[in-house]
C-alpha cells in the first residue's frame, strides 16, 4: 500500500460514518491503491479532481452522489511509492475546509 497518514478530522470524520458508506469508501480507496501500485491512471470510477481554491488538495467522489474524501500527495517515504496525506471525509460540507 502506498504510505499514507491521516488528519485527526479524517478519523473523526469516517467515525461519523454509518458501516455502508465507510465499506463503499474503503473499497474506493482499494481501488486507488491497486491502481497507484501498477502505476497506472486511477480509474474513474473513484472520480478525481483537483479542489477548486486549494491548489495541491484533490478530492475523491465515492459511493455517489454524496461520498467525498480530499487528500493530498506528500513527499515519497520510499523511492516510486507515492505518499498519501488523507484530509478529509464525508458529503460536500467538506470543502469548507478541505
Amino acid at each position: 500500500m502506498p504510505a499514507h497518514d491521516d488528519e485527526q478530522q479524517l478519523i473523526r470524520d469516517f467515525l461519523r460514518l454509518n458501516s455502508r458508506k465507510r465499506a463503499l469508501f474503503l473499497a474506493s480507496v482499494a481501488e486507488m491503491v491497486e491502481d497507484l501500485r501498477a502505476k497506472k491512471p486511477v480509474r474513474a470510477s473513484p472520480r478525481m479532481r483537483s479542489v477548486q481554491g486549494h491548489p495541491g488538495v484533490f478530492e475523491m467522489t465515492w459511493g455517489m452522489p454524496k461520498g467525498r474524501a480530499t487528500f493530498s500527495y506528500g513527499t515519497e517515504r520510499t523511492p516510486g511509492d507515492p505518499h498519501i496525506h488523507r484530509r478529509r471525509i464525508g458529503g460536500h460540507d467538506i470543502f469548507g475546509n478541505p
